[in-house]
């Protein structure tokens, strides 16, 4: 009824299907998730090379991808019982478009294998930051799209709000009242859409004062790199530069090759002029300055002439 009365159908075409073959027979996770990636692979490369971008990125990839899987009655997994659903098989295909997209993010828009590397060694709550800064910056961004982003990258919003500090929502939106965006099951009222501020908007590093930001926790849940970073900026602005060294020492942070081309990223995410970029851009020659002071223990060579010496 609503598409009576409004041009949102217009021109949107959302899956082109043709019946399965009767002589189709079940598959295999393994095989159908290998076949999936060489797929989408080059799908990926035409859709960024034409400009697609955001949360249409990761829908244009769900119709090539589905090929691989629809193709059979039932995929079976190899090393457990049951089938693979439809839900399992998506969260690889939106893993693997979040990897590409991140890995044109950190090696500024350009590809390769060492980049899609990178980006799979990205930590859950970094990969979603770095997507939604890309993509909307530090502005309001629709709710629906935040979320597809934040199970494309295997958190919740509600992690990202609570436990990250990452996100904030306005007008009291919350996951319950956006998530219909998401769901083919209900159609979205559009007037009370636009009534009820279904916004989210990524919390700038100023705004993350935890104490705890940037260490460990008796959680044990692993400390984002977006953390880090924002710790260093603190501690950067305060002016205690031994603190910064400290702390890149304690993490290993020098040598880590994945931390400093975020760190690259989100400078040129950064508006030109601000502090933000300021900050950054000083962290960045401060440890490219001072890197190569600080050798890891298994760099150092062994002293023939210094039996105390350890390689």
């Amino acid at each position: 009824m609503r598409a009576k009365s409004s041009a949102a159908l217009a021109s949107s075409v959302w899956l082109v299907c043709k019946k399965r073959s009767v002589e189709a027979r079940p598959g295999w996770d393994n095989q159908v998730l290998d076949e999936m990636r060489q797929n989408i692979r080059e799908k990926l490369r035409e859709f960024w090379d034409a400009g697609i971008r955001g949360p249409d990125f990761v829908w244009a990839a769900t119709g090539p991808a589905l090929e691989a899987y629809s193709k059979h009655p039932v995929v079976k997994k190899a090393n457990e019982p049951g089938p693979m659903t439809v839900n399992e098989f998506l969260a690889h295909v939106r893993r693997m478009v979040v990897d590409f997209v991140v890995g044109r993010v950190l090696s500024g828009d350009k590809e390769g294998e060492a980049d899609l590397a990178a980006a799979d060694r990205l930590d859950e709550p970094t990969a979603y930051y770095l997507l939604h800064r890309h993509d909307f910056g530090l502005d309001e961004a629709p709710a629906g799209a935040c979320i597809l982003y934040a199970i494309s990258c295997g958190v919740s919003d509600k992690e990202l709000a609570g436990i990250w500090d990452l996100i904030a929502f306005t007008k009291g939106t919350t996951r319950e009242a956006a998530e219909v965006e998401l769901d083919g099951d209900v159609e979205p009222d559009s007037e009370a859409e636009e009534e009820s501020g279904n916004k989210v908007k990524l919390k700038p590093w100023a705004q993350r004062k935890s104490k705890s930001l940037g260490h460990e926790t008796s959680s044990g849940r692993p400390v984002p790199l977006i953390d880090r970073i924002h710790r260093m900026m603190h501690l950067w602005k305060t002016g205690d530069l031994a603190k910064v060294d400290e702390y890149l020492d304690e993490n290993g942070l020098r040598r880590q090759e994945l931390f400093k081309r975020l760190l690259q990223s989100l400078i040129e995410l950064s508006p030109h002029g601000s502090e933000e970029r300021s900050l950054l851009e000083s962290l960045s020659n401060h440890i490219q300055t001072k890197g190569a002071a600080y050798e890891e223990p298994w760099l150092i060579k062994e002293n023939p002439n210094d039996e105390k010496a350890k390689p």
